[in-house]
């Protein structure tokens, strides 16, 4: 079911509120907001309002046996790459880059940020369909760049069904099936280049040696053949 709103702060923090306060969320229902004022990216950036985007959040439900909470960025990505390849059809090249994003055309289509509250995981998700933000460290894009930008509904309705295969694929066969599907859309190839650039701010180079198949951290082959894992942080 997706519920719809003119304008919120962020539907991450709404969803938060409902859970703190014993109201609780339907899993499988998306709250989304055709303006967002206080939205947030990874590592505490601000998430571009733009007229006309993708702008909503979901909850999974944690429980047990499941893989990893964080690794549910993975079915996130997959389910954006889904609903925009089924948006744009044939012709554009869409993929998906370590840890979350979609790409299309090479520049960032979208934002994922997960939250943990109260045995629940946020799912947040913006996807630019009608226009993207010019950015001094990237390369961005909207799908109304290669297409006609598909009307707000319908996209949240389409995001919400492949979601939910997703995390369905995701508890039923584990992480690894996961992985392996964001792989073979990916732009990551063994032994490709690398840098990362890590949450503390410094930048470590070397080639790409496959994800973890306990949580899908990196693996970066370093020059010297040692190698480091790598569990946060922007790759280029």
């Amino acid at each position: 079911m997706i519920h719809l709103v003119e304008e919120t702060g962020s539907t991450n923090a709404d969803l938060a509120a409902r859970l703190r306060s014993g109201e609780g969320w339907a899993e499988g229902s998306w709250l989304v907001a055709r303006r967002q004022t206080a939205g947030r990216g990874r590592q505490g950036r601000e998430w571009f309002d733009g007229a006309g985007n993708f702008m909503g959040s979901t909850v999974v439900a944690l429980g047990e046996p499941s893989p990893p909470p964080a690794s549910l960025s993975f079915v996130a990505a997959l389910a954006v790459h889904d609903a925009c390849a089924a948006a744009i059809g044939e012709g554009a090249e869409l993929s998906l880059k370590w840890p979350n994003d979609v790409l299309l055309e090479g520049g960032k289509l979208s934002g994922i940020l997960l939250e943990m509250v109260r045995g629940h995981i946020i799912v947040g998700i913006g996807v630019n369909l009608a226009r993207a933000p010019q950015l001094p460290d990237r390369k961005t894009a909207a799908l109304a760049d290669v297409a006609a930008a598909p009307p707000l509904e319908d996209f949240a309705a389409s995001l919400a069904a492949a979601f939910d295969r997703r995390l369905e694929a995701w508890r039923t066969y584990g992480l690894g099936a996961t992985l392996r599907a964001f792989l073979a859309g990916s732009i990551h190839a063994q032994g490709s280049p690398l840098t990362v650039h890590d949450t503390d701010g410094s930048f470590v180079s070397g080639t790409f040696a496959g994800l973890e198949e306990s949580d899908g951290a990196l693996r970066l082959r370093l020059a010297d053949g040692r190698e480091r894992v790598i569990r946060a942080g922007d790759i280029s």
